[in-house]
């Protein structure tokens, strides 16, 4: 079994703490700041999910982030969309951080400190949403870069919110404030933003109070569904996402050609 001090210090974009309870904090950060999503975190947070599933002694898990944002920053650093042997890694890596999150055989609970641009499926696998009133979610990046939103988006929104409201909310890079996301099922409390962590630890100490056995089956039992609209869907989605990568390629590479006299 994995032992905690193996991997505490072992992520420089996670920030972890483990009460005696077993009520494990991640917070993910760039420079003790608010996360840039890149390349290298892409690969990063397919292993710290992993290894965090892994340790049995985590009894419950809150994921957050740092500074005044969740996610909503990223990098083309340490991507490659454009060649079959880049995506395919991205591909691998997007499927597997999913299910790595769901092998949490854990409840998980999101504090989320700020606006969700991008990758909000990492919280929509967790079990309880908390929100502050600054917190705000949108599907961002995907097609700034001309791309299919591939990676979750497409598959958890329209089961959270509903098939038209989440087909609407990926292609309209609809903007949802705390208030509409918590009437319309995605979150499940606002709380003032200097009170967020708290009321996060306060539920998980409860959970954590539970048989062992009773929480972590509990868990598993409620992510059924998930895990089949993840296993049945993401690698497809992530397929389309790449052939979508190539053809902006293509067309980058064409209108960079001199052309003749």
């Amino acid at each position: 079994m994995v032992k905690f001090d193996t991997y505490r210090e072992a992520f420089p974009n996670a920030r972890l703490g483990r009460k005696p309870n077993g009520v494990l904090e991640v917070a993910l950060h760039t420079d003790g700041g608010k996360l840039v999503f890149n390349g290298h975190t892409h690969e990063q947070f397919v292993h710290l999910f992993h290894v965090i599933g892994e340790d049995h002694a985590n009894r419950v898990v809150i994921l957050t982030g740092s500074g005044d944002a969740f996610m909503d920053a990223i990098s083309p650093e340490g991507f490659d969309f454009f060649s079959p042997q880049g995506y395919d890694k991205i591909l691998r890596e997007g499927r597997k951080v999913l299910s790595n999150i769901l092998d949490i055989e854990v409840p998980m609970i999101s504090a989320l400190n700020g606006p969700v641009l991008l990758h909000s499926e990492y919280a929509l696998l967790t079990d309880i949403i908390l929100a502050t009133p600054q917190t705000m979610f949108q599907d961002k990046p995907h097609f700034e870069f001309g791309i299919v939103p591939g990676d979750g988006v497409n598959l958890l929104w329209p089961e959270v919110i509903g098939s038209i409201r989440g087909r609407y909310f990926i292609l309209t890079r609809q903007l949802l404030d705390a208030p509409t996301a918590k009437d319309w099922g995605v979150v499940n409390e606002i709380v003032p933003a200097d009170r967020l962590l708290a009321r996060a630890h306060e539920i998980a100490d409860g959970i954590a109070a539970l048989p062992p056995l009773t929480s972590r089956y509990t868990r598993i039992a409620l992510t059924q569904k998930l895990r089949r609209i993840i296993d049945e869907g993401s690698g497809y989605s992530l397929a389309l996402e790449g052939i979508s990568a190539a053809d902006v390629a293509r067309a980058a590479a064409q209108n960079k050609r001199p052309r003749s006299a």
